[in-house]
């Protein structure tokens, strides 16, 4: 056994398993890939002050979940805690939004890192798929967003989710509310930490977990009734948009998301099948963000869905993927000349696309066959001196238990003809 293990809240992926996390980052970008989305990558860490300025000095992200560190020359960075910031940042460097063709479309795929207390569905090192749309205030936009994010779920076999909506205002119409919500909170009995979020950002309050908090809660003002006219005209139509896709949503008139830059439509994912960690993702529309990192005027919106919580969602519910199996043809050679003749047959078909493996290392028939078994291959290649002195191998039907001779040059077009 190895000196070394994993850090604690992190995991590795390894097959089996890593075969379903790919699978189910390829469905939640597939929809984006159709739909004008570009792929960007951005670096593992980021200087603090953009996740400061961005995500909210008053968020837990910020003041206790962050890894910041300093460098040998003096700067100082932080691991990325979430995605959008370092995709906005990206956008606005490499000037995306002159070239005339807004919104500029993105998605990303990739770890995140938060110093959280470690627990089924929360790690301190997460991978998510997300998306955003830089440039743009429209409904329709956001109402593109929730229903890719929709669409990659319901491809994924979930059904058990639920689209949680509400509208968290923008610049003239949340203030008022902030005043209100500020005065209510002031005459509960709250820990001097939350009443000082409550100063800073009081809708942070309201995600606040813990049951005393939320038991207080109670009889708060709503946003939805504070909204301006402009917000609720807004609101409505993204409402109307998806009602009209299809896809189905409930308004959850407390809804909050735990980072700052939230204006208008704010949406989340849950999934009742996973405990306390119910949310699987979520996003909306941040329209001064752009402004906050020193960028123009940009409104945008994006969502990050969780791929550790989504394998969580499908085990939940008993849905397992249709993968395809690691290998599909699998090379038994018995002599120095099988191995030969078997490997450069192996090499053709991989060239063709096909998924094909070999017995590597001086096995016996016995327990190459095991390794056969275990690949999951659905046909075997076996040939020894005496095969190949009369030209043909063995090719043996992994499922039936079939086994025929065939010629050493029909190997390749036989395999093609089984295998569809």
């Amino acid at each position: 056994m190895s000196t070394f293990q994993a850090p604690k809240g992190t995991y590795d992926l390894i097959p089996p398993d890593s075969a379903t996390y790919l699978a189910v980052r390829e469905a939640i970008a597939a929809p984006l890939r159709t739909s004008g989305y570009g792929y960007v990558e951005t670096p593992g860490f980021e200087n603090v002050e953009l996740f400061a300025r961005g995500v909210g000095e008053s968020t837990d992200i910020v003041t206790k979940e962050m890894y910041a560190f300093e460098t040998k020359g003096g700067d100082r960075l932080a691991l990325r805690p979430e995605g959008t910031a370092s995709v906005l940042r990206a956008a606005l460097e490499a000037n995306l939004h002159k070239q005339g063709n807004l919104p500029v479309k993105l998605w990303y795929s990739g770890s995140y890192y938060r110093y959280e207390k470690p627990q089924k569905g929360r790690y301190r090192h997460f991978s998510q798929v997300g998306a955003e749309a830089i440039g743009a205030e429209d409904p329709a936009l956001d109402a593109e967003l929730i229903i890719l994010a929709d669409q990659a779920y319901r491809s994924l076999g979930l059904r058990s989710f639920r689209i949680l909506l509400n509208s968290l205002g923008d610049k003239e119409c949340r203030p008022v509310y902030r005043e209100a919500l500020q005065a209510f909170l002031r005459g509960l009995d709250l820990d001097e930490d939350t009443l000082r979020r409550a100063d800073i950002n009081p809708l942070r309050v309201l995600d606040d977990k813990r049951a005393d908090v939320q038991k207080q809660l109670t009889g708060a003002p709503l946003l939805r009734d504070y909204l301006c006219d402009a917000c609720k005209a807004y609101h409505e139509e993204v409402r109307e948009l998806i009602t009209a896709a299809g896809v189905a949503f409930e308004d959850d008139p407390r809804l909050v998301r735990g980072l700052d830059y939230y204006t208008r439509t704010t949406f989340e994912f849950v999934h009742d099948g996973l405990g306390a960690q119910s949310a699987v993702g979520g996003g909306g529309r941040y329209d001064g963000l752009s402004e906050m990192i020193g960028g123009p005027a940009l409104p945008s919106v994006g969502w990050a869905l969780g791929v550790d919580r989504t394998v969580l969602a499908l085990e939940a519910e008993g849905v397992r993927l249709d993968l395809p199996s690691a290998t599909s043809v699998y090379a038994v050679p018995l002599g120095e000349e099988a191995r030969r003749v078997l490997f450069a047959k192996v090499t053709e078909l991989r060239k063709l696309g096909v998924a094909a493996d070999f017995s590597y290392g001086s096995k016996g028939l016995k327990g190459a066959m095991k390794n056969a078994n275990r690949s999951g291959a659905r046909f075997t290649l076996v040939a020894g001196e005496r095969d190949l002195a009369e030209g043909v191998v063995q090719l043996k039907d992994m499922e039936s238990g079939e086994q025929v001779a065939i010629g050493v040059g029909e190997i390749v077009a036989e395999l093609e003809s089984r295998l569809g």
